[in-house]
Protein backbone atom coordinates (compact mmCIF):
# COMPACT_ATOMS: atom_id res chain seq x y z
CA UNK A 1 0.00 0.00 0.00
CA UNK A 2 1.40 3.42 -0.96
CA UNK A 3 1.35 6.20 1.67
CA UNK A 4 -1.24 8.93 1.23
CA UNK A 5 0.03 12.17 -0.24
CA UNK A 6 0.67 14.93 2.27
CA UNK A 7 -1.45 18.09 2.08
CA UNK A 8 1.69 20.08 2.85
CA UNK A 9 4.40 20.53 5.44
CA UNK A 10 3.80 22.36 8.72
CA UNK A 11 6.66 23.48 10.97
CA UNK A 12 5.65 24.23 14.54
CA UNK A 13 8.04 26.36 16.64
CA UNK A 14 6.97 26.59 20.29
CA UNK A 15 8.70 25.91 23.59
CA UNK A 16 5.50 24.43 25.06
CA UNK A 17 5.98 20.68 24.51
CA UNK A 18 2.37 19.74 25.23
CA UNK A 19 1.08 22.30 22.74
CA UNK A 20 3.55 21.14 20.09
CA UNK A 21 2.40 17.57 20.52
CA UNK A 22 -1.30 18.45 20.50
CA UNK A 23 -1.11 20.63 17.40
CA UNK A 24 1.22 18.20 15.65
CA UNK A 25 -1.13 15.28 16.29
CA UNK A 26 -4.19 17.18 15.02
CA UNK A 27 -2.44 18.38 11.87
CA UNK A 28 -1.00 14.93 11.17
CA UNK A 29 -4.50 13.46 11.46
CA UNK A 30 -5.69 16.06 8.95
CA UNK A 31 -3.10 14.89 6.43
CA UNK A 32 -0.18 17.27 6.90
CA UNK A 33 3.48 16.40 7.38
CA UNK A 34 4.46 17.98 10.70
CA UNK A 35 7.86 18.79 12.20
CA UNK A 36 8.14 20.45 15.61
CA UNK A 37 10.88 22.61 17.14
CA UNK A 38 11.35 23.78 20.74
CA UNK A 39 13.53 26.77 19.85
CA UNK A 40 14.18 29.15 16.98
CA UNK A 41 17.74 27.88 16.64
CA UNK A 42 16.51 24.31 16.37
CA UNK A 43 14.46 25.36 13.35
CA UNK A 44 17.33 27.33 11.79
CA UNK A 45 19.67 24.35 12.20
CA UNK A 46 17.17 21.88 10.75
CA UNK A 47 15.19 23.69 8.07
CA UNK A 48 13.70 21.11 5.69
CA UNK A 49 14.74 21.26 2.07
CA UNK A 50 12.55 20.81 -0.98
CA UNK A 51 9.72 22.70 -2.61
CA UNK A 52 6.76 21.14 -0.87
CA UNK A 53 4.09 23.74 -0.04
CA UNK A 54 4.04 24.46 3.67
CA UNK A 55 3.83 26.98 6.47
CA UNK A 56 5.40 27.82 9.83
CA UNK A 57 3.44 28.17 13.05
CA UNK A 58 5.61 30.42 15.15
CA UNK A 59 5.25 31.24 18.84
CA UNK A 60 5.80 34.94 19.37
CA UNK A 61 7.80 34.37 22.57
CA UNK A 62 10.65 31.87 22.41
CA UNK A 63 13.57 31.27 24.82
CA UNK A 64 16.26 32.29 22.30
CA UNK A 65 15.12 34.37 19.34
CA UNK A 66 11.61 35.75 19.69
CA UNK A 67 9.06 35.39 16.93
CA UNK A 68 9.75 38.70 15.13
CA UNK A 69 13.53 38.10 15.21
CA UNK A 70 13.15 34.60 13.81
CA UNK A 71 10.77 35.95 11.19
CA UNK A 72 13.42 38.44 10.05
CA UNK A 73 16.10 35.74 10.00
CA UNK A 74 13.96 33.42 7.89
CA UNK A 75 13.39 36.27 5.45
CA UNK A 76 17.13 36.87 5.21
CA UNK A 77 17.61 33.16 4.45
CA UNK A 78 15.14 33.40 1.57
CA UNK A 79 12.35 31.32 3.10
CA UNK A 80 9.01 31.79 1.33
CA UNK A 81 7.00 29.67 3.74
CA UNK A 82 4.10 31.74 5.10
CA UNK A 83 4.17 32.33 8.85
CA UNK A 84 1.27 31.98 11.27
CA UNK A 85 2.04 33.79 14.52
CA UNK A 86 1.00 32.05 17.73
CA UNK A 87 0.52 34.19 20.81
CA UNK A 88 -0.77 33.65 24.32
CA UNK A 89 -0.66 37.33 25.17
CA UNK A 90 -2.75 40.31 24.22
CA UNK A 91 0.30 41.95 22.69
CA UNK A 92 -1.40 43.81 19.86
CA UNK A 93 1.66 45.90 18.98
CA UNK A 94 3.91 42.87 18.44
CA UNK A 95 1.26 40.99 16.47
CA UNK A 96 0.76 44.01 14.20
CA UNK A 97 4.53 44.27 13.81
CA UNK A 98 4.78 40.67 12.64
CA UNK A 99 1.87 41.05 10.25
CA UNK A 100 3.42 44.18 8.73
CA UNK A 101 6.68 42.25 8.36
CA UNK A 102 4.92 39.62 6.28
CA UNK A 103 3.27 37.12 8.64
CA UNK A 104 0.14 35.77 7.00
CA UNK A 105 -2.06 35.23 10.04
CA UNK A 106 -2.06 34.85 13.82
CA UNK A 107 -3.67 32.52 16.34
CA UNK A 108 -4.32 33.18 20.01
CA UNK A 109 -3.77 30.46 22.61
CA UNK A 110 -5.64 28.33 23.47
CA UNK A 111 -6.11 27.42 19.82
CA UNK A 112 -9.23 25.60 18.70
CA UNK A 113 -8.93 22.75 16.23
CA UNK A 114 -11.12 24.57 13.70
CA UNK A 115 -9.07 27.77 13.87
CA UNK A 116 -5.82 25.83 13.55
CA UNK A 117 -6.93 23.87 10.50
CA UNK A 118 -8.45 26.94 8.82
CA UNK A 119 -5.27 28.99 9.29
CA UNK A 120 -3.00 26.20 8.02
CA UNK A 121 -5.21 25.50 5.00
CA UNK A 122 -5.16 29.20 4.11
CA UNK A 123 -1.38 29.35 4.48
CA UNK A 124 -0.81 26.23 2.35
CA UNK A 125 -3.03 27.63 -0.42
CA UNK A 126 -1.07 30.87 -0.28
CA UNK A 127 2.25 29.05 -0.56
CA UNK A 128 0.96 26.96 -3.46
CA UNK A 129 -0.01 30.18 -5.25
CA UNK A 130 3.49 31.57 -4.65
CA UNK A 131 5.01 28.41 -6.13
CA UNK A 132 2.79 28.66 -9.20
CA UNK A 133 3.64 32.34 -9.67
CA UNK A 134 7.36 31.66 -9.32
CA UNK A 135 7.17 28.78 -11.78
CA UNK A 136 5.48 31.06 -14.32
CA UNK A 137 8.12 33.78 -13.87
CA UNK A 138 10.93 31.24 -14.19
CA UNK A 139 9.39 30.08 -17.47
CA UNK A 140 9.24 33.63 -18.83
CA UNK A 141 12.87 34.27 -17.83
CA UNK A 142 13.92 31.01 -19.49
CA UNK A 143 12.30 32.15 -22.72
CA UNK A 144 13.96 35.55 -22.39
CA UNK A 145 17.33 33.83 -22.10
CA UNK A 146 16.86 32.34 -25.59
CA UNK A 147 16.77 35.78 -27.24
CA UNK A 148 19.83 37.06 -29.07
CA UNK A 149 21.34 40.40 -27.96
CA UNK A 150 19.72 42.14 -30.93
CA UNK A 151 16.35 40.58 -30.20
CA UNK A 152 16.62 41.84 -26.63
CA UNK A 153 17.29 45.33 -27.94
CA UNK A 154 14.25 45.15 -30.21
CA UNK A 155 12.19 43.79 -27.30
CA UNK A 156 13.20 46.68 -25.05
CA UNK A 157 12.34 49.24 -27.74
CA UNK A 158 9.04 47.61 -28.75
CA UNK A 159 7.61 47.67 -25.25
CA UNK A 160 8.18 51.44 -25.12
CA UNK A 161 5.80 51.75 -28.08
CA UNK A 162 8.47 52.44 -30.68
CA UNK A 163 7.47 51.73 -34.28
CA UNK A 164 9.48 49.37 -36.46
CA UNK A 165 10.73 52.34 -38.42
CA UNK A 166 11.87 54.17 -35.28
CA UNK A 167 13.57 51.04 -33.96
CA UNK A 168 15.40 50.67 -37.26
CA UNK A 169 16.75 54.20 -36.93
CA UNK A 170 17.95 53.54 -33.38
CA UNK A 171 19.63 50.25 -34.26
CA UNK A 172 20.89 51.29 -37.69
CA UNK A 173 19.02 48.61 -39.63
CA UNK A 174 16.12 48.41 -42.06
CA UNK A 175 12.47 48.22 -41.06
CA UNK A 176 12.32 44.80 -42.71
CA UNK A 177 15.13 43.56 -40.45
CA UNK A 178 13.33 44.91 -37.40
CA UNK A 179 10.18 43.06 -38.45
CA UNK A 180 12.15 39.84 -38.75
CA UNK A 181 13.67 40.29 -35.25
CA UNK A 182 10.25 41.18 -33.88
CA UNK A 183 8.66 38.06 -35.38
CA UNK A 184 11.37 35.78 -33.98
CA UNK A 185 11.35 37.26 -30.49
CA UNK A 186 7.57 37.01 -30.25
CA UNK A 187 7.78 33.37 -31.29
CA UNK A 188 10.46 32.70 -28.68
CA UNK A 189 8.48 34.53 -25.98
CA UNK A 190 5.38 32.57 -27.06
CA UNK A 191 3.10 35.57 -27.51
CA UNK A 192 0.97 36.73 -30.42
CA UNK A 193 0.26 40.35 -29.61
CA UNK A 194 2.16 43.40 -28.45
CA UNK A 195 -0.08 43.61 -25.38
CA UNK A 196 0.97 40.10 -24.33
CA UNK A 197 4.63 40.99 -24.86
CA UNK A 198 4.30 44.14 -22.75
CA UNK A 199 2.56 42.14 -20.03
CA UNK A 200 5.41 39.61 -19.89
CA UNK A 201 7.98 42.41 -19.74
CA UNK A 202 6.21 44.00 -16.77
CA UNK A 203 5.94 40.70 -14.91
CA UNK A 204 9.70 40.11 -15.00
CA UNK A 205 10.76 43.77 -14.79
CA UNK A 206 12.28 43.82 -18.27
CA UNK A 207 12.96 47.30 -19.68
CA UNK A 208 12.62 50.68 -18.01
CA UNK A 209 10.97 54.06 -18.44
CA UNK A 210 14.24 55.93 -18.59
CA UNK A 211 14.91 55.40 -22.26
CA UNK A 212 17.79 53.07 -21.45
CA UNK A 213 17.78 49.49 -22.62
CA UNK A 214 18.06 47.14 -19.66
CA UNK A 215 18.74 43.43 -19.80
Amino acid sequence: MQPELSLGRVLIVDDDASLRVAMGRRLTQAGYTVTTYATAQHLLDNMPTGNEPGCIILDIRLPDLDGPALQRRLGELGSTMPIIILTGYADTRTVVQTLKAGALDFLTKPVTSDDLLAAVEKAIRYHQALHAQQSTLDGIRARLATLTPRERQVFALIIRSNTNKAIGRVLGCTERTVKAHRHRLMEKMQVRTLAELVSLAKRIGFGSDTGQTTF
